[in-house]
């Protein structure tokens, strides 16, 4: 789509002059001159936008480049956090340190308040037992209480603080996995766990 050819309206007016033989008074040849000067400086305007649009253009382009440059980003990131979820964080060494107060897992330091140290060194033993312990489970052992008078509230609530103090959301998740209708579990290899 062009926009209109800049020379149109000087051709008219070079028409005008042409065919009318009976413009001659002074006026009228200065109002044809204004007519003629209005094209010349519609056609400057004409130029002018023929490079806005440019610009314009030019810029869209760029800014559709850039959108599909995200989109591939995105696209590549949901699939590799899908690979992540899909096997789990690969842990080489978890070590719980309860004089430190802190988590080792592969070599970085996490420290952990008393109550998320609790929670995980039961998970941690449970799961070198492989077991999937219960949030009424994981409450007994650290309270000390029947197993029938804990509440699976505070199991799930002991877990989530648990997480909460690792702090990173897909490291927390994935190192703590919960199993639908069964319980909780570390996903580490029990091989990979020490306790010092």
């Amino acid at each position: 789509m062009n926009l209109p050819d800049a020379n149109a309206f000087n051709a008219r007016v070079e028409r005008i002059f042409v065919e009318n033989n009976d413009l001659t008074t002074g006026a009228e040849i200065k109002l044809l001159e204004i007519l003629a000067q209005s094209g010349t400086t519609f056609q400057e305007v004409l130029i002018s936008y023929r490079s806005v649009i440019f610009v314009l253009l030019l810029f869209s382009t760029a800014l559709l480049v850039a959108a599909l440059v995200f989109l591939v980003m995105i696209i590549a990131l949901n699939r590799r956090i899908s690979a992540i979820q899909r096997s789990g964080i690969q842990v080489a060494s978890l070590m719980i340190s309860r004089e430190a107060r802190a988590v080792y897992i592969n070599d970085l330091e996490f420290a952990l308040t008393e109550a998320a140290l609790e929670t995980l060194s039961v998970l941690a033993e449970a799961r070198m037992d492989d077991e999937v312990l219960t949030g009424a489970q994981i409450e007994a052992v650290i309270s000390g209480r029947n197993e029938a008078d804990c509440d699976e509230a505070a199991g799930a609530t002991r877990v989530k603080r648990l997480r909460d103090t690792l702090g990173n959301q897909l490291v927390s998740e994935l190192l703590v996995k919960t199993i639908a209708r069964r319980g909780y579990v570390l996903a580490v290899g029990k091989e990979t766990i020490r306790m010092i």
